[in-house]
């Protein structure tokens, strides 16, 4: 690796980095971006981006989320504006309904994920904990899942975990409620 003296050049390589990268990044990887070979250095670029990013951008941020990654990403109250702009989604449908369903389930047991979502399930659990959405705990021969504040934290959820239950039935209940209003009535027999 070839060593980066230049501020500028080095603050741009960070940047790049965390733009193009779609995903947390660890220091070790910024470190390496950066070019400077120095954790103190790149860590003073770092907040002087974080610093200009805040006062420039309204809808952008960097974030340093619970394991001590950096993500640049759009602010959650803006995730709803943008929605049908978004050219890739954060994680494949069928993860992310296991995701969701973890979410409001938890604690809940590979078993009942495997019963309700199917097999394909493991592959969902394996992504999900590369990316530290969740967790789990051994109980006897049984993992037992939740959430971790690295999810709550990526995708703006604020609360306690009932909280999280509550407005996630809230907005089933709702699409639920759309898709009735959406569907012809029923013809019923008459004698």
């Amino acid at each position: 690796m070839v060593k980066i003296d230049n501020l500028d050049e080095a603050t741009a390589r960070i940047e790049a980095a965390l733009y193009s990268s779609g995903r947390p990044l660890r220091i070790e990887d910024i470190v390496r971006a950066s070019g400077t070979e120095s954790r103190t250095k790149t860590l003073e670029l770092l907040d002087s981006i974080m610093k200009k990013t805040k006062s420039a951008f309204k809808a952008l941020e960097i974030t340093i989320l619970p394991d001590g990654s950096y993500v640049m990403q759009l602010k959650p109250e803006y995730s709803a504006t943008v929605k049908r702009y978004a050219s890739k989604p954060v994680l494949p449908n069928a993860t992310l309904k296991t995701l969701s369903y973890i979410a409001y389930m938890q604690p809940i047991s590979s078993k009942q994920l495997v019963e309700t979502r199917g097999s394909g399930v493991y592959s969902h659990l394996k992504e999900l904990r590369q990316l530290d959405y969740i967790s789990h705990q051994n109980v006897g021969r049984l993992k037992i899942y939740t959430t971790t504040e690295k999810f709550q934290k990526y995708f703006g959820i604020q609360g306690d975990v009932e909280d999280l239950k509550q407005r996630l039935f809230s907005k089933v209940r709702k699409t639920a409620n759309r898709q009735t209003e959406a569907s012809p009535p029923i013809p019923t027999e008459v004698n």
